[in-house]
């Protein structure tokens, strides 16, 4: 899990993972989608979980959108949550904004899809 750059390395540990070491799930946080290194969504099923805001000030949105796209194309588990506003680096700071609850979103979403009841 990371945002920003950290979102930019999970990316690219999903990617370039091997059997030994892939992640059992990766969330990414408005990654630079520039920055990202490979392309090719895992065969292997690894889900994600993308969150990022529309107002992005660096335009991470639409790297966030193909994302989910590649995930969905491969029928790879995915889960894409677009905040209208909350700008780069909403997970650091409270807005009084939807985007303030997206740990909120991401913790409902590692307990019904990650690990749901046993």
């Amino acid at each position: 899990m990371g945002s920003s750059a950290g979102g930019t390395v999970a990316m690219s540990l999903a990617y370039n993972a091997t059997e030994e070491n892939r992640p059992n799930f990766v969330a990414s946080l408005y990654a630079y989608g520039s920055a990202v290194i490979g392309s090719k969504v895992p065969t292997v099923d690894t889900p994600i979980f993308i969150a990022t805001a529309s107002d992005d000030e660096f335009g991470f949105a639409s790297y966030s959108v193909q994302t989910y796209s590649k995930w969905i194309e491969a029928k790879q588990p995915a889960e894409l949550h677009m905040y209208q506003k909350g700008g780069h680096g909403f997970v650091m700071k409270k807005q009084n904004l939807p985007a303030d609850n997206y740990l909120d979103r991401f913790t409902d979403w590692l307990l019904l899809e990650i690990y749901p009841k046993r």
